[in-house]
């Protein structure tokens, strides 16, 4: 039946596809023609983000330049991979391509249209959660996710090599959890909510070829796919089944409570959130049901575990790999907070750490940082943007309705903007005008792990500071070096949702003492 319906589809996508390109006569941006092996295999891939679409776009690019068009769906798609181009059309033309399209989620900041709801939604997570007041009263929460993290690694501190990826994983999920719920969660609840979060997040993509078919022709497609919808459904069943009940027991908990004793977590905001008049005639009067607080809740866990716990690992390789940089980094921790003390047994609680001020007096560890997330980009994309309105974009017209996505993890190796691209430098992040360096891009693009423009990740201030604050203290604390009988690490990537490592790190610590180790 699958088959069968993908040929329907093709026939139908085609005639669409050709009544499009003479509609108007305007000049898309190049690109291989429609029924060339290149379209096809963006069409018949599962999933475009995945291996498959990365070495066929850099291909592309080599033969068309930077922007190009494919076809996926009844609607041109075309990827952008050039740092002035992102520019001009993300930040001086950025409400012209600040939609998105469409998603079968319920409801989430990422996938809602461009909007007075989307303003609310992204307005209430960057004030209520995101103002540095709000994410200084979380310190003692990073504080207790480091000392699960440092705990768990030293139960294994005496193994040849020890694989850190899930450790990473967990601490960083914990922690975002008691942002969200107010609650600590049991390593067997966070492990099943890690594992459905990510299910969701792999099953609604939007390079899903089954949802994408299902978004272009919904009734068709929930006859003919009935199968893969019920499993979406289900997915998105299991996921409520986690979730809902720690919303339900947060707000039960603040109606106990005296509004004072209690800090202000995600669902807080949620609960309280009224959305636009446009939404006040909906079934519950302007407010989030409790589905879309579960959709609202999945997306800020994920949202702020996945990128970061990744690139965790990313620049914690590196540093394995490139032990120079290591003692060069430990010199300038000691040299703004003094030798660590010995770390303690697992279950004894740290009493010291370095603490998140201190941080701002680490040059070279902000660019460690810089550096890891140019190096190793979170993901091959964005998340796609949809067209508003008509742009213009070097004699090349993007039409109204049509999805744009800008490959980012390119852009931080381009060898026309970066010296040595393939090279770890974190210097390189030294020599910035000011010291400072723009990851917003507001002044020009260089590179973009965040996004940019109007759909910019709100919480990229919050990601860099989880990264430098766990970076600093595992340097801090331990010496890393390859596992016993390993000389070398190996960074050959693999493109998921995420771009993540083909073999996850393993490495050797051991506790530093006052005498500096090399």
């Amino acid at each position: 039946m699958y088959t069968w319906f993908i040929i329907i589809v093709s026939v139908c996508f085609a005639a669409l596809m050709f009544r499009f390109r003479r509609g108007d006569g305007k000049k898309l941006p190049p690109g291989p023609s429609l029924f060339s092996s290149g379209s096809y295999l963006v069409l018949f891939t599962s999933n475009f983000v995945m291996q498959g679409i990365v070495p066929v776009l850099r291909d592309l690019k080599s033969k068309y330049g930077p922007v190009v068009t494919l076809y996926f769906s009844s609607r041109p798609l075309i990827f952008i991979g050039s740092q002035d181009l992102a520019h001009e059309i993300l930040i001086k033309n950025g409400s012209s391509v600040a939609d998105r399209p469409g998603s079968l989620i319920k409801r989430n900041i990422s996938t809602t249209r461009y909007g007075p709801t989307w303003r609310a939604l992204r307005g209430n997570l960057a004030t209520e959660i995101l103002h540095p007041s709000r994410v200084k009263r979380y310190s003692g929460v990073r504080n207790w996710a480091l000392q699960i993290l440092i705990g768990r690694l030293q139960q294994q501190q005496d193994a040849a090599g020890i694989k850190v990826v899930d450790h990473f994983e967990h601490a960083v999920f914990s922690m975002l959890a008691v942002m969200c719920f107010g609650k600590k969660l049991d390593e067997h609840l966070v492990n099943e909510i890690i594992s459905k979060v990510r299910e969701v997040l792999f099953a609604f993509h939007p390079g899903n070829l089954s949802v994408n078919l299902l978004l272009t022709f919904p009734r068709l497609g929930k006859i003919l796919l009935r199968s893969k919808w019920k499993k979406l459904l289900q997915i998105q069943e299991d996921q409520e089944r986690l979730l809902l009940p720690l919303i339900i027991s947060r707000i039960e908990a603040t109606k106990s409570e005296s509004r004072g004793s209690l800090t202000l977590t995600y669902v807080d905001t949620l609960v309280n959130l009224q959305l636009p008049e446009e939404e006040k005639n909906n079934r519950n009067g302007g407010k989030l049901t409790e589905v879309e607080m579960v959709s609202m809740c999945s997306e800020f866990l994920n949202g702020g575990t996945d990128t970061t716990y990744i690139a965790l690992q990313w620049i914690m390789a590196n540093l394995v790999k490139y032990p120079h940089i290591q003692r060069k980094l430990y010199d300038e921790i000691i040299s703004v907070v003094g030798p660590p003390p010995p770390a303690p047994p697992p279950g004894v609680e740290l009493e010291s750490f370095i603490r998140e001020e201190d941080l701002q007096n680490m040059s070279y560890l902000k660019a460690v940082v810089l550096e890891g997330l140019r190096r190793h980009s979170p993901a091959p994309f964005l998340l796609p943007h949809r067209a508003q309105e008509e742009v213009h974009l070097q004699g090349f017209t993007i039409p109204r309705r049509a999805t744009v996505n800008f490959t980012v993890a390119d852009m931080g190796l381009d060898p026309k903007v970066w010296e040595d691209p393939m090279e770890f430098k974190p210097e390189r992040f030294l020599q910035v005008k000011n010291g400072v360096f723009d990851i917003t891009g507001r002044k020009g693009i260089k590179m973009m792990p965040f996004g940019a423009g109007k759909r910019m990740c709100p919480a990229y201030t919050l990601g860099l500071l989880h990264l430098e604050y766990f970076v600093a203290n595992l340097i801090w604390y331990f010496h890393w070096t390859p596992p016993d009988g390993h000389h070398d690490v190996d960074l050959t990537e693999k493109a998921e949702f995420t771009i993540v490592m083909m073999n996850p790190l393993q490495a050797k610590i051991s506790s530093r003492t006052d005498k500096i180790t090399t």
